[in-house]
């Protein structure tokens, strides 16, 4: 079982090989792939930090706790109804996504992120909801 927190459900179909270190693209590509590969994968639903959490690099300011991304979480899972400490399939998660999320939501889901600036969580949300597959992730080395 995979654990994430809320932002990052939308931060996946959204990956396109970018992160915040070598080591931390290496395992959320890892991730990426298992879901996208094997949709039936269970999601613990938590409430913190999670598996991608865990390769935060050490020499980056550690924003993990921040209230800020918590609120972000919050967020995510009530419009997907969603509670953390709960788990979904990644196909059930997709399937919520669909019927719940447009597009143009992540600008406000995801005011404060960085990574909001490329479009590509947008358009992660519009493959879901065309039922398009994910790419498969770039290579890492």
């Amino acid at each position: 079982m995979i654990r994430l927190r809320g932002h990052h459900l939308l931060c996946l179909l959204g990956y396109r090989g970018m992160g915040y270190s070598e080591e931390y693209v290496r395992n959320m590509t890892q991730i990426y792939e298992t879901l996208r590969t094997t949709p039936e994968t269970r999601v613990r639903l938590v409430a913190g930090p999670d598996d991608l959490c865990a390769r935060f690099p050490a020499d980056k300011p550690y924003h993990c706790q921040n209230a800020g991304v918590h609120r972000r979480d919050a967020a995510v899972l009530a419009r997907l109804g969603l509670k953390p400490n709960g788990w979904a399939t990644w196909s059930e998660i997709q399937k919520r996504v669909a019927q719940r999320v447009q597009p143009q939501d992540i600008h406000a889901l995801c005011k404060t992120c960085s990574w909001r600036t490329y479009g590509v969580c947008e358009e992660g949300v519009a493959l879901v909801q065309s039922s398009r597959p994910l790419p498969p992730a770039p290579q890492v080395d």
